[in-house]
């Protein structure tokens, strides 16, 4: 007796089906394991993470080919400490990429511009805040700049000692370092710069910290120099309030009579710093209270 084939024969399902099913199955299976934990509990809602906003580090740019290296390497800093984060370069001025430009090639969501500036000033206060406004196809915030805090204070020191500063020259009532920084007309960065002289100074234990600077403030590092040394302190070193090399860390190296630290560059206390200053904006809160008052930060940050 032989069979007779079903009267409604079952199609079978075809291949680019069967691959969409499969497809659909690992979304939705993983998606349900993101909302267990690894004991097997289930994750409260509030804690499962979104997509983290774009950091767009804002570098000043210069025309040392040094400048634009260093930035890089302290970027690749920061991608080591947050694996996955976007982390993208924009600069405001004489070099590629420019902010601008950086912000268009970012496709929508969320970017928090974090500026490789040591302190308040024209930049911060108006040129990041009106470029961010005009990519229009993004949801911004500009975080503080960089200094002052502990962090920058443990790069400074740590730079001095690579150029040959010890410890026992704190002791010396000869001694003292000339803070070096770009300079503004803005007040509040001469404000930033003493508050920064002061924690070094701290850090030094007492030894004098007088802040400096390249341009548009006085005194100069050179008039800082012939202060010090008007008052007996002849064993005087530079600290370089700079982010990355340029003409005016070079100028102010240039001045000094012995030691002369490097910029801060990549020192992995930058790269921490950068990565603190994003977490805050992003979270929206305010870092007038951080670690000026909360020195905790130096080791958390």
């Amino acid at each position: 007796m032989t069979e007779t084939a079903p009267e409604h024969p079952r199609e079978s399902l075809p291949l680019d089906s069967t691959a969409q099913l499969l497809t659909r199955i690992t979304s939705q299976l993983g998606n349900q394991l993101s909302l267990v934990s690894p004991n097997g509990t289930r994750r409260p809602m509030h804690r499962i993470r979104t997509s983290a906003p774009t950091l767009v580090a804002v570098a000043h740019g210069s025309r040392d080919p040094q400048a634009l290296r260093t930035v890089l390497e302290l970027l690749d800093r920061v991608r080591e400490l947050r694996p996955g984060l976007d982390v993208r370069l924009g600069h405001i001025e004489l070099n590629e990429p420019l902010l601008p430009d950086t912000l268009d090639g970012i496709p929508g969501g969320d970017a928090v511009l974090v500026p490789l500036l040591l302190g308040r000033g024209h930049h911060v206060r108006h040129d990041l805040p009106r470029t961010a406004s005009a990519a229009r196809h993004l949801r911004t915030r500009v975080a503080a700049p960089l200094g002052p805090h502990p962090l920058l204070v443990e790069a400074l020191y740590e730079r001095l000692v690579e150029a040959g500063w010890r410890d026992e020259d704190g002791t010396s009532r000869s001694a003292a370092v000339v803070l070096a920084a770009a300079g503004s007309r803005d007040p509040d960065s001469d404000v930033d710069a003493r508050r920064t002289a002061a924690l070094l100074s701290d850090r030094l234990g007492g030894v004098p910290v007088v802040p400096a600077y390249a341009s548009a403030a006085s005194p100069t590092v050179p008039a800082a120099l012939r202060a010090l040394a008007a008052r007996g302190r002849h064993r005087t070193a530079v600290a370089s309030y700079f982010t990355a090399p340029g003409r005016f860390a070079t100028v102010s190296a240039a001045a000094a009579p012995g030691i002369a630290a490097a910029p801060l560059g990549a020192h992995p206390a930058m790269a921490r710093l950068l990565l603190h200053r994003y977490d805050q904006a992003a979270a929206g809160t305010d870092p007038a209270h951080d670690a000026l008052t909360h020195p905790r930060l130096l080791a958390s940050a």
